[in-house]
């Protein structure tokens, strides 16, 4: 199981735990969205945190299936979607602690939460382009500016926590020995509100973001279709899981 949970006082902990890196074919994707899902409509649950054990929170889809077979990326997709769509959609606020590398689906789920702490080590990033797909864009916008997120997408570069933070998609920046303390004392202050009224909050404040999230990522995904009707995108996904420098046709 790519993923654990556990309920206690109100608050849903789901996390993950799959190594070396945390990244999920499509089948784990349909499980998690599934997960997400349920525990936004079981009553004992008024929060839910998402946490991941290993090197980092989420490397995003596993490129070997996608190598191996490229029709994969229909399910993929299709389980990226549900999964960012039952974060960002849940009646249920969650919170999602992030440590080292926060890539693809990663950032897809941190831009579909409604809070997001993270570790001093945490790095943002969407490889994206360098792996021969689209997507992440949609959720990226909703964490930092438009130039700011070009500038990542178009150069692969990195952000760290601390820019996130002064950006303003982070709440708070902890040593990872405080990380889930941290997720969870949020997670209790929202727990012990009454969950009827948090859950109309959460409902509002959706209803007043400008456009549709998931629209948005639905044109995303649109584009990573295309992508993969091209020899650059299959030489992409080929060399990073051969290791090796990508080479394009001029």
């Amino acid at each position: 199981m790519a993923f654990g949970v556990t309920i206690e006082n109100g608050i849903a902990e789901l996390v993950f735990d799959k190594p070396p890196v945390n990244a999920f074919n499509s089948t784990e994707w349909a499980s998690i969205a599934a997960e997400i899902k349920a525990l936004g409509t079981n009553d004992e649950v008024s929060v839910i945190v998402i946490r991941s054990e290993g090197r980092g929170f989420c490397a995003g889809v596993d490129i070997k299936e996608l190598d191996a077979d490229s029709r994969k990326i229909v399910p993929v997709n299709k389980g990226n979607y549900d999964t960012f769509e039952s974060i960002h959609l849940n009646p249920k606020p969650v919170i999602v602690a992030l440590h080292g590398f926060v890539l693809g689906g990663g950032i897809g789920i941190a831009g579909a939460a409604d809070i997001i702490v993270a570790s001093e080590c945490a790095r943002f990033g969407v490889p994206e382009v360098d792996r021969g797909a689209m997507g992440g864009g949609a959720h990226l916008q909703r964490m930092f500016p438009v130039q700011k997120v070009r500038y990542m997408y178009f150069t692969g570069q990195f952000i760290d926590a601390q820019e996130a933070y002064r950006l303003g998609a982070v709440e708070r920046v902890v040593a990872h020995s405080e990380l889930r303390a941290t997720a969870m004392e949020i997670a209790g202050q929202i727990a012990a509100k009454s969950s009827i009224m948090i859950q109309l909050a959460k409902e509002a404040l959706t209803g007043i973001e400008d456009g549709s999230l998931e629209a948005k990522y639905r044109w995303e995904q649109g584009f990573t279709l295309e992508a993969y009707t091209h020899d650059d995108s299959n030489e992409a996904r080929a060399a990073f899981v051969e290791k090796r420098d990508a080479k394009f046709e001029e």
